[in-house]
């Protein structure tokens, strides 16, 4: 991959930009080669900043549900 995304947004955008190359039909085999293994480390860099979201709100979640149990169950 030529550099790792900033964000998940700009990740997600490279892909629809490499999608449309590869696609295209002047597109060279050598170039999708290259187009295709860029596209898979944007694919593992999404899944990972996905990953890392869903933790994230289900950490919140958790929280969430515990001060909710607290408030219903004083001691």
């Amino acid at each position: 991959m030529k550099k790792a995304p900033k964000t998940f947004e700009e990740g997600l955008s490279r892909l629809q930009e490499i999608l449309s190359r590869m696609q295209a039909q002047d597109t060279p085999l050598a170039e999708s080669v290259k187009l295709y293994a860029e596209a898979a480390d944007l694919i593992q860099y999404c899944n990972q900043t996905l990953n890392t979201a869903k933790l994230q709100i289900d950490e919140i979640d958790d929280k969430l549900q515990q001060a909710v149990q607290d408030t219903e169950d004083p001691l």
